[in-house]
């Protein structure tokens, strides 16, 4: 598995975002449909260049190849210049393919994935100002993006608050997302990993202590995801994916912080979000997406999958007697070689395919959420953590 996975980072999905990059106009280009026809004129979700900027950083970082670094200013300048709006602070939603805002709305969610890439290209190029700029999104996010009892959602580009239909599914319109929370405290995590501030460590044992409180359902054992103003759940929804991602991501949040308060506190969550995924979602080979008021989606989501095999190999490091842990990281890789890495030349990976392996032909190969950070950084921490 390591061997392949190495392989499947360095051969495929490196070059693939490579070819992706924007010389005229910066960032990556928004858009390559299922057919592969690439669409220069799409627009740029910031999302997507904030997630390929963390990418390349992490990739030189491991590495140290200079050609990653190179990709890495690229995503950083175009954040920097561009993204990132000078009169009201934050981070927009999406740029035209030439650098203009498109979307001007200002997401929580957003503003935390490019603390995510500051963070990491910081790390890699120890540009200073990559680490200000994180750190002025960081005091946005705690001055404009929270109410009395947590973080908001959707904002206007003056930090006026907005419908969170970004972030909202299921036929739900939420306050509060336990998604949101979730990549907040990953980028707040790797902010804190790079450049230990106090301020930071104590948002992140904030964090901790809303998802202890109101995102972990201790009687389902799993997550609740859609949530009013007061964290009351407006659905009936497991999210297979976010609660494999939650259980490591939390688990790196305690290793970082070093704090025993907390890793008594969460350790025993994410041991059981781990044993809940498995048992209820793992089918021996793969991973479901979701399940909707006692209904399973069985689609086979490319994120989900590569979480799943960072979920269930942190699962087993953590408690090396669960082997089914390894097992089950094992069988959903095979599962990811044989049906979700398109093999097609100038293609990555499928969007979603069935639980069979069929793939989503109305699905694209690149598009605003579509993106090299989920199964680059599988691809990454099994090479880290075993390699």
């Amino acid at each position: 598995m390591l061997l392949e996975i190495k392989n499947e980072l360095t051969e495929h999905i490196i070059p693939f975002w490579k070819n992706l990059r924007d010389d005229e106009h910066g960032g990556y280009y928004g858009y390559l449909g299922y057919d592969l026809r690439l669409d220069q004129k799409a627009d740029k979700g910031c999302i997507l260049n904030n997630r390929i900027t963390w990418f390349f950083s992490n990739a030189y970082t491991l590495l140290k190849d200079p050609s990653l670094l190179d990709e890495a200013k690229h995503g950083y300048e175009f954040l920097r210049d561009y993204c990132i709006d000078r009169v009201n602070g934050g981070v927009f939603w999406s740029m035209t393919y030439d650098g203009k805002p498109s979307d001007s709305t200002k997401h929580t969610y957003n503003q935390a994935f490019c603390i995510y890439a500051l963070a990491s290209y910081y790390e890699a190029s120890g540009d200073r100002e990559a680490l200000q700029l994180a750190y002025q999104l960081f005091d946005i996010i705690e001055e404009k993006c929270m109410d009395d009892l947590g973080y908001m959602e959707a904002f206007n580009e003056r930090f006026e608050v907005a419908d969170n239909d970004k972030l909202s599914e299921n036929g739900v319109m939420a306050d509060k997302t336990m998604n949101t929370l979730l990549h907040v405290f990953e980028a707040y995590t790797e902010l804190y990993r790079v450049d230990h501030q106090e301020k930071v460590k104590k948002r992140l044992m904030w964090i901790m202590d809303v998802f202890a409180e109101h995102m972990y359902n201790p009687e389902l054992h799993r997550q609740e995801v859609f949530f009013d103003r007061e964290y009351h759940s407006l659905i009936d929804l497991h999210s297979y994916g976010h609660d494999i991602e939650t259980a490591w991501l939390i688990d790196r949040g305690v290793e970082v912080i070093n704090e025993a308060a907390y890793t008594e506190k969460m350790t025993p969550i994410t041991k059981d979000l781990t044993q809940n995924v498995y048992k209820t979602a793992f089918n021996g080979h793969s991973l479901a997406n979701e399940c909707e008021r006692g209904k399973v989606d069985t689609t086979r989501i490319w994120w989900v999958q590569a979480e799943t095999v960072v979920g269930f190999l942190n699962g087993y490091q953590k408690d090396p007697s669960k082997k089914e842990y390894l097992e089950a990281a094992e069988k959903t890789w095979d599962f990811i070689r044989n049906h979700q890495i398109d093999r097609r030349p100038g293609s990555e990976w499928f969007y979603a395919v069935t639980e069979n392996g069929a793939p989503d032909e109305k699905r694209p190969i690149v598009e605003a959420w579509k993106c090299p950070y989920h199964n680059g950084r599988m691809c990454m921490e099994v090479i880290k953590r075993i390699g």
